[in-house]
């Protein structure tokens, strides 16, 4: 009976754990953030170009001494130049030489929209996110995300056997004989952009100055079911002293950050996707945070200030990642950018088996069939501690009968029925508990492989067999969801009963309440589940008939 509350707690832990995943979702569904400014300007125009900034404060350009921080209320635009490589459709505005757009051509929208590249990057519609960089100067005249560029050319693509291509954008100020070249540089089969400022110096004065980059994005209006899986949109920094902290955009209005750094890297993420800034990891950079009209919400760093001497020339550079979070990539850009791959308290079990599922696919080819095997070496890891559990329980379910008859005799009486209940699992050698740490044990292990298979973009639209074209969406027949339930029914019927009746139809009712929430789990974590119910099962029921067995011998 202690067996069976121990798991029917465990359940409805489980069950709590899931309740209060959807509730962030329901939250985020209930109280949507408002339309952006670039929603509003192109519903009243028609779409047209957003007009031209006014003079007002500007606060999503960072301050340097000297200077007054700067807002506009919505963004400028003007010439696009189109970058099209193996991997990116893209779009530089000549206004700040901002990346405004940015189609990530390998990763398709939908399984159903495969020739429409997923857009990470957009400065229209609801879902602004964007990336910038230009220079500030304390003494003089510099380019900032409002300067006006001039092209070489309108459009800029990667031809066979070219292993890169360059985008250079001109600025100039004739007052001060100051000019700049903003240089994006686009590399085959990567998804890292160089970004440089190259400042000539035609003055007879001294000009110093610093380089910022920041990524400026509005909060996602997208509308997720109260049952969807909830996972973290927002701002992302590493330092040497914390490898990896979210700056929410909470945190990002209520307490804007301010910090010096050397190293490290600013990021936004979201599910599968992120867009990163990395500095030279030898250099200090201050980090910040800004709310730029209400619902702008903007992370980024300021360099050191640099001196360029009258007719002398010098060079500002970063990376920028824009892509999705495929680990190997990232880890090549800057430490810890890795960790943008988000698996929770729970990494440290997560991430070797992350690392068995992609060893697993380089050998089957099916990242289905690599969860498939996976489970399997799961189970076999965990089979002497699961035959510890099921042989309690095939021998609980041995004394069912006599368990039932001292329900009966003592009735209502429950402190004298467990007394001869104590006394009837010490004569029969019986641990009640004998079942309880196997299962504790794997708990654990299936939070990091739900949260491992949530996060893991390989297996996005990744089709497996029959029906199921994505293993990282639902069912769309919910015939997986189905098998799991029964799944569950079938192992519940092969556990003793528990003597209270209540238990009993709670524990009835679990597997109905388990198959409704993985309705809309990701069909990759419910093949997990099913292929491990199934393989207990087999495992249980062989057990069960060995103790049996065992039994009618003696």
């Amino acid at each position: 009976m202690e067996n069976q509350r121990l798991f029917l707690t465990i359940a409805l832990v489980f069950v709590l754990f899931l309740l209060w995943q959807s509730w962030f979702e329901f939250q985020a569904a209930k109280y949507p953030p408002p339309a952006t400014p670039a929603e509003t300007a192109e519903t009243a125009t028609g779409g047209a170009d957003i007009p031209q900034p006014s003079a007002a404060p500007r606060q999503d350009v960072p301050t340097v001494t000297g200077v007054q921080s700067a807002a506009e209320p919505a963004l400028d635009s003007a010439q696009r130049v189109k970058v099209v490589t193996d991997l990116f459709e893209a779009e530089i505005d000549t206004t700040g030489g901002d990346l405004r757009h940015v189609g990530l051509l390998t990763y398709p929208r939908s399984v159903e929209q495969q020739d429409e590249p997923f857009v990470l990057l957009q400065d229209r519609g609801a879902d602004l996110f964007i990336a910038q960089s230009g220079l500030l100067s304390s003494s003089g005249t510099a380019p900032n995300h409002y300067a006006r560029y001039v092209p070489e050319q309108s459009e800029y693509r990667l031809a066979d056997g070219q292993e890169s291509v360059e985008v250079n954008l001109t600025w100039e100020d004739p007052e001060s004989d100051l000019k700049v070249i903003k240089t994006y540089t686009f590399y085959r089969d990567r998804f890292v952009i160089n970004v440089a400022h190259r400042v000539i110096n035609q003055g007879s004065e001294a000009w110093s100055g610093s380089q910022y980059r920041q990524l400026q994005r509005t909060p996602p209006t997208q509308k997720q079911s109260a049952f969807g899986v909830y996972t973290y949109t927002g701002g992302v920094i590493s330092t040497p002293e914390e490898r990896y902290q979210k700056i929410g955009f909470d945190d990002m209005a209520e307490s804007p950050l301010e910090r010096q750094v050397t190293g490290g890297w600013v990021a936004m993420i979201q599910h599968y996707f992120l867009g990163a800034w990395a500095p030279d990891q030898n250099e200090t950079n201050n980090f910040y945070t800004r709310v730029a009209n209400g619902n702008r919400y903007i992370l980024g760093m300021v360099g050191p200030q640099q001196v360029v001497p009258a007719g002398g020339e010098d060079s500002f550079s970063s990376q920028l990642y824009v892509g999705p979070k495929i680990q190997d990539r990232l880890e090549e850009v800057a430490p810890n950018l890795r960790l943008t791959v988000d698996y929770g308290f729970l990494t440290i079990i997560a991430q070797p088996l992350f690392w068995l599922l992609s060893a697993i696919h380089g050998v089957v080819g099916n990242w289905g069939w690599a969860i498939i095997f996976l489970t399997l070496l799961i189970k076999a890891v965990f089979f002497k501690l699961s035959e510890t559990s099921y042989r309690s329980m095939a021998n609980m379910r041995k004394l069912a009968p006599r368990m039932q008859t001292l329900k009966e005799r003592y009735g209502h009486d429950r402190q004298k029925m467990n007394q001869a209940m104590m006394e009837l699992y010490k004569t029969e050698k019986i641990n009640p508990l004998g079942g309880c740490l196997p299962i504790l044990v794997q708990i654990p292990v299936f939070i990091a492989l739900y949260w491992m298979l949530l996060e893991s973009v390989e297996l996005r639209q990744a089709p497996f067999m029959l029906w199921i074209e994505d293993l990282s969406v639902k069912d769309p027949y919910y015939i997986l969801p189905l098998i799991m339930g029964a799944s569950m029914f079938i192992q519940q019927k092969l556990n003793p009963p528990p003597p209270d009746p209540i238990q009993a139809k709670v524990m009835m009712f679990l597997p109905l309440v388990f198959t409704v929430f993985f309705l809309w789990f990701p069909a990759g974590l419910v093949l997990y589940w099913v292929v491990n119910n199934v393989l207990s099962i087999l495992q249980q029921y062989l057990i069960i008939k060995r103790v049996e067995a065992q039994s009618a011998k003696a």
